[in-house]
């Protein structure tokens, strides 16, 4: 799943993303206005972190913006103005939750979790392909009712490959959820990746399959028994 940003204070962004990064998200990082426009107008995020104290504007003017495009990616607001006016309008300007600095990151994640789990956005739905189930909102895997654990990045391309099970998903696309912007990536690491998944649910017991296509990209469906 991929985050946008929006912070101009370059340890505070560095510290949230590693943080999200944990979490298994991709995060990508505007320091500006601009930056954010700019990244929003060429990538669809899952959600918005951000951030209203920015070097060239407000960012209520980001906010009303995506809103008068209507985009409704969830935006959450992380500022320092905690006045009771200043929550009422980022939430009037279109902001889905409002987080006041300094805050936990555990919090930040709550909270993200909370809004992508609303009708529409995200999370709070379960993916099922043969004996495979995917929960997006605890991120747990199971193969016939087992658990299995897969790693972070396994996990982003696998949860892609099921929201799109029966259709080609790109190697950009895979590429995108996986890695956040200027992530520095080889060229056979999708390729990797995805040789690890296949592996792991074989030997669960799965019965799906990553099937490649090629010079397009891969397509996940339930195994088709001999």
């Amino acid at each position: 799943m991929r985050l946008l940003l929006v912070e101009d204070e370059g340890e505070l962004a560095d510290l949230v993303r590693t943080k999200l990064t944990g979490e298994g998200f991709a995060v990508d990082i505007a320091g500006s206005a601009e930056e954010a426009q700019a990244a929003m107008d060429s990538t669809g995020y899952d959600a918005v972190i951000l951030d209203l104290r920015l070097p060239d504007g407000d960012g209520l003017e980001v906010l009303r913006e995506v809103r008068d495009r209507r985009n409704q990616t969830p935006v959450i607001v992380v500022t320092a103005r905690d006045s009771v006016h200043d929550r009422v309008r980022g939430l009037n300007a279109g902001a889905d939750d409002y987080l006041v600095k300094p805050f936990a990151l555990e919090e930040l994640v709550a909270r993200i979790a909370a809004v992508l789990r609303r009708p529409g956005a995200a999370l709070g739905m379960r993916l099922e392909v043969a004996n495979l189930a995917f929960d997006t909102t605890t991120r747990e895997v199971v193969v016939s009712g087992q658990p299995l654990v897969v790693p972070r990045r396994e996990l982003a391309a696998l949860e892609l490959l099921m929201r799109r099970a029966g259709r080609v998903v790109t190697k950009d696309a895979l590429e995108n959820a996986v890695y956040s912007n200027g992530e520095e990536t080889e060229s056979n690491a999708i390729e990797s990746h995805l040789s690890r998944l296949r592996k792991r649910l074989r030997e669960a017991g799965a019965g799906v399959a990553i099937l490649g296509v090629r010079g397009v990209g891969y397509m996940f469906r339930a195994a088709v028994e001999a």
